[in-house]
């Protein structure tokens, strides 16, 4: 049996151009457009609305033109004059759904245009789209976006990729913990900052799977790594260590194992 794929809200959608001052309207525009475009079966249709589309595309990259932003105006109104002969004649509006999705694109309305796309492109599709059109440097795409499809709010999920991409020279096994407490939910600042630390440090594989355990909080690890620190003269450390202060996991794993 497959599952119904679950769709997401026009307004959920519509929050992503704010998460970012650099959004690309022409991106998202060119980019959702072309996943539209390429499930409209009717190749006269098709045809339109890929015209419609390249010339929007081309106004929202020079909006200062007022021939293109007429054509572009002009372009919209004969798709959607189109679609409403078409849909008249036939009666049934999910025959046109890919059609009037275009239409909501080339209108501005990229809440409803998503919305109305999840019903026959792959919602992962959409995202990247989303994601690029918002023009983030050193952005972990992969990471927002499996955050996302297992329905973490955009805001995490964006965060969380801009972690992973500004830390992407960490070590690998710092790599996979950011990306499992990412996914879990439960990536704050502290643990960045923890792993950040531990990524300085330059441990050797030994220490590094010492830091992995301690980092997950297992205890017995916990207690003695805190005793090593005690007898080295690192009480305060050790102290630290025992009340869940990250910080400390580095120099934990460093001296345990000397």
């Amino acid at each position: 049996m497959i599952q119904e794929q679950r769709r997401h809200s026009p307004a959920w959608w519509a929050q992503f151009p704010d998460k970012s001052e650099r959004f690309d309207a022409a991106f998202l525009t060119e980019g959702l457009g072309d996943l539209i475009t390429a499930r409209i079966s009717s190749p006269l249709l098709r045809r339109e609305a890929e015209l419609g589309l390249e010339i929007m595309v081309r106004h929202l990259k020079k909006p200062t033109s007022d021939e293109l932003a007429g054509r572009a105006r002009t372009g919209v109104e004969r798709l959607s004059v189109t679609v409403d002969r078409l849909q008249e004649r036939s009666g049934d509006a999910f025959a046109l759904a890919e059609a009037h999705a275009l239409v909501h694109l080339l209108n501005g309305r990229f809440g409803e245009a998503a919305c109305a796309a999840e019903e026959f492109a792959p919602a992962q599709a959409i995202l990247r789209v989303f994601i690029g059109a918002l023009r983030i440097e050193r952005f972990d795409t992969d990471m927002a976006v499996k955050m996302l499809a297992v329905g973490h709010e955009p805001a995490a999920a964006l965060r969380s990729g801009m972690i992973v991409g500004k830390y992407s020279w960490w070590p690998s096994w710092l790599l996979k913990i950011i990306i499992e407490q990412a996914m879990a939910g439960v990536l704050d600042d502290a643990i960045v900052a923890a792993l950040d630390t531990c990524a300085y440090a330059e441990l050797s594989p030994a220490q590094a799977r010492i830091a992995r355990r301690l980092l997950a909080g297992e205890a017995d690890l916990i207690d003695i790594s805190a005793a090593r620190l005690e007898s080295l003269g690192e009480a305060g450390a050790a102290e630290k260590l025992r009340q869940g202060d990250l910080t400390t996991v580095a120099l934990a794993a460093r001296l345990v194992l000397t």
